[in-house]
């Protein structure tokens, strides 16, 4: 039972843990981290079992269990921050407030878990006289969409375990792609803030309820979708067998040398675009 690639599984649910403890600190740094962890945690329990011969059932449950942590509700969670700090920015913005009003003493971290805090109270009635309510109607609400990424992603973990169709392959978008799209978001808010140049403004328009709930919505439904989607995993390292990965890999690599965090949702894209290119030319040769 406590095999090296178990142990390796149990770990990807552990920095699964400490992401939403991070999130829910306002650490969205840390929290982006935790699951950097246990993607290269979820990565190596795999090629630990196939280069142990370790492989077997009581491991794949432990992995699905552990991915619907980390790439199910700690992405959620970390949406769900991301959106209330958005929610927090239309209030002051309807009030006539600026930046320095929403990042209270200047420190990302402390005010995050601020307006977290300020949130949950409103959430479930918590009253104070010395402090009314601040979120109501649609502030209140709409961050709890961030849920619908746990939703989805069970779905499409319990898919992935009985579709035989996935052995090469993916059919709808894995959910570690999908949990680095939206950990981009929070890395953008991190990178912007203090920036004061175009992160700052690129960054705050990017966590309007408008667009993060667009792509919440859009994202969620892609882990489902049937939509073919080529694997990273290498059987061997021939040019002509990987020439895609490859490829994808180079341009990612220049992506991220170039922008940075920023970098990270185009990566998405791009790999959700160039496995269309490669389904669509099959299909139509």
């Amino acid at each position: 039972m406590f095999s090296i690639p178990n142990i390796l599984t149990a770990s990807n649910l552990l920095a699964g843990l400490f992401s939403i403890v991070f999130s829910l600190s306002g650490r969205l740094d840390w929290a982006v981290l935790a699951i950097l962890i246990g993607t290269v945690c979820d990565f190596f329990d795999g090629f630990a079992a196939r280069m142990l011969k370790q492989q077997g059932e009581l491991g794949k449950q432990l992995d699905s269990l552990a991915d619907m942590v980390t790439f199910g509700v700690a992405p959620s969670m970390l949406v769900f921050v991301v959106l209330i700090v958005s929610s927090a920015w239309d209030l002051i913005q309807a009030q006539g407030g600026g930046l320095n009003n929403l990042w209270l003493d200047g420190t990302m971290g402390y005010s995050v878990s601020l307006w977290v805090g300020v949130y949950l109270n409103d959430l479930v009635g918590n009253e104070h006289p010395d402090y009314p309510m601040m979120f109501s109607g649609w502030n209140l609400i709409y961050p709890l969409f961030a849920f619908f990424i746990a939703f989805m992603s069970l779905f499409r973990l319990a898919k992935f375990n009985l579709d035989e169709r996935q052995t090469t392959g993916f059919i709808g978008l894995p959910t570690p792609a999908n949990t680095l799209f939206f950990a981009a978001f929070a890395l953008m808010l991190w990178d912007g803030f203090g920036a004061g140049d175009w992160r700052t403004a690129l960054s705050m328009t990017l966590i309007k309820d408008q667009v993060l709930l667009f792509f919440v919505v859009l994202f969620s439904l892609l882990l489902v979708a049937e939509l073919p989607l080529f694997s990273l995993k290498f059987t061997s390292f021939s040019w002509k067998e990987n020439q895609l990965r490859f490829v994808f890999l180079g341009m990612s690599a220049i992506l991220m040398f170039m922008l940075f965090v920023w970098a990270l949702p185009l990566i998405i894209l791009l790999y959700i675009g160039m496995s269309v290119g490669k389904y669509s030319m099959r299909s139509s040769s």
